[in-house]
């Protein structure tokens, strides 16, 4: 029983891994018949996988759809890499999603071993959006709204408040959802106002029915996370900021990675860390981390919020025993 029972895992996880596979070539890796593979596939779907047959030279067996989600078989990068995401969905602002990214979080840390759990814990201590709380929530229902439209190419109709709170009526063209600085932003061609626009998700009230499909216009820009992002800082926050810090540049890099800003070497003692909007907190991060005293260079009027965002960082360390 116990070998049968390791056998189907190994089963299972081979039809997870690829698309299709050959019986012959199941009962290699497995080390059986073929006739005990289609034993052994019987069984997977009498514990509720759906595993297509095709007969035939060409055919095969794949794993399919179902109507219920049958547990799932995950390799060591894998469970990393999902436990990270449901650690950085639990502070998405996504109405709802918080919470079920803890429980499910919880199952999969239960069962984890140790080695992943170092793995996770060190990967964790490096990420930062997870210092930040939310500011606005969005549904759900909205954003997968706003998602299908873009997909589809079909115009869409909301009403829209602005930081103000007066509500406007919108025809857009929707072309995609970006996700930045915590918030999620629609950009879509206004029809009224004949020219690309950014919405706030959270600010967003569908009103259907809907217009009809459209075709798609070229994007106003080949990174839409930057375009953003340069949106975002006119409302604000800075494009791109530099700071001095304290430290040999050699000491830094061993904490500053590439996708975190770029670092240079200033002096023997000091060294220059650029970043942009979407990194401030990343920049605040490496501060705190490295200890040091820090100048901001441009524009200078940062200062203030990022010691703001180190000081914060500093409470989430000391609540977590961090």
């Amino acid at each position: 029983m116990v070998e049968t029972s390791a056998r189907l895992l190994r089963l299972l996880s081979l039809l997870q891994a690829r698309r299709s596979w050959s019986g012959t070539d199941l009962a290699e890796r497995l080390g059986v018949t073929p006739r005990t593979v289609r034993r052994d596939v019987d069984r997977l779907r009498e514990l509720g996988y759906p595993v297509n047959a095709t007969p035939g030279t060409g055919g095969g067996y794949q794993l399919g759809a179902g109507a219920a989600l049958p547990p799932l078989l995950l390799d060591d990068d894998e469970a990393v890499a999902v436990a990270v995401g449901l650690r950085t969905a639990a502070s998405s602002g996504i109405e709802g999603v918080g919470e079920t990214s803890v429980g499910a979080l919880a199952k999969l840390e239960q069962v984890l071993p140790d080695r992943l759990r170092r793995r996770i814990g060190a990967l964790n201590a490096f990420t930062v959006p997870l210092l930040r709380t939310p500011s606005a929530r969005v549904d759900p229902g909205v954003l997968t709204e706003l998602a299908g439209a873009c997909r589809d190419s079909r115009r869409l109709r909301f009403a829209y408040r602005d930081h103000g709170g007066t509500a406007t009526r919108r025809t857009v063209e929707p072309h995609r959802l970006v996700c930045t600085e915590h918030r999620w932003y629609l950009v879509a061609w206004d029809v009224e106002r004949d020219d690309w626009r950014t919405f706030r998700a959270d600010r967003i009230e569908p009103r259907p029915p809907h217009g009809p499909r459209f075709t798609p216009r070229p994007p106003p820009a080949g990174d839409l996370a930057a375009y953003v992002a340069r949106g975002v800082s006119t409302a604000g926050y800075p494009e791109r900021a530099l700071v001095r810090l304290h430290v040999p540049y050699e000491e830094a890099a061993r904490v500053v990675g590439p996708a975190n800003g770029t670092l240079e070497a200033e002096t023997d003692a000091t060294c220059l860390l650029r970043t942009g909007a979407g990194t401030l907190d990343v920049m605040a991060f490496h501060v705190l981390f490295l200890g040091v005293e820090f100048e901001v260079l441009e524009p200078a009027e940062l200062t203030e919020r990022i010691r703001s965002l180190r000081d914060r960082l500093t409470r989430a360390l000391d609540r977590t025993g961090g």
